[in-house]
């Protein structure tokens, strides 16, 4: 059974910062067995990855969020997190958590098979 839940969304104004947290579980297996990934799909373009941790703990990051955004996990909480400052209007879109069991590009959508819902982030300028 997979349950991956975000949260953390909102409104926020340019130059603000959210955190966004992804709970839950996989087959009853923790997030260190896995790769997981922060993803976003802006109103009328296709969904993007921009953040990404393996289970060896090596992140990867979209050119459009590094610098800027941070992945990182809590084991003990099975909670996978994405700090985002320096938010921009273009960072506005519905951002999903994934985790996938072999991924060799850490960024493509196809390489996750488990899917949270989503949270909206909404940056104003």
């Amino acid at each position: 059974q997979v349950r991956l839940v975000e949260s953390g969304g909102g409104p926020v104004q340019a130059g603000g910062s959210l955190r966004l947290s992804c709970a839950g579980s996989i087959s009853g297996y923790t997030y260190s067995n896995y790769y997981m990934g922060w993803f976003r799909q802006a109103p009328g373009k296709e969904r993007e990855g921009i953040a990404s941790i393996s289970p060896f703990g090596s992140t990867t990051y979209a050119d459009s969020v590094k610098g800027r955004f941070t992945i990182s996990i809590d084991n003990a909480k099975n909670t996978l997190y994405l700090l985002m400052n320096s938010l921009q209007p273009e960072d506005t879109a519905m951002y999903y958590c994934a985790a996938g069991v072999i991924v060799y590009r850490a960024l493509l959508e196809d390489e996750y098979p488990y899917w949270g819902k989503g949270t909206q982030v909404t940056v104003s300028s």
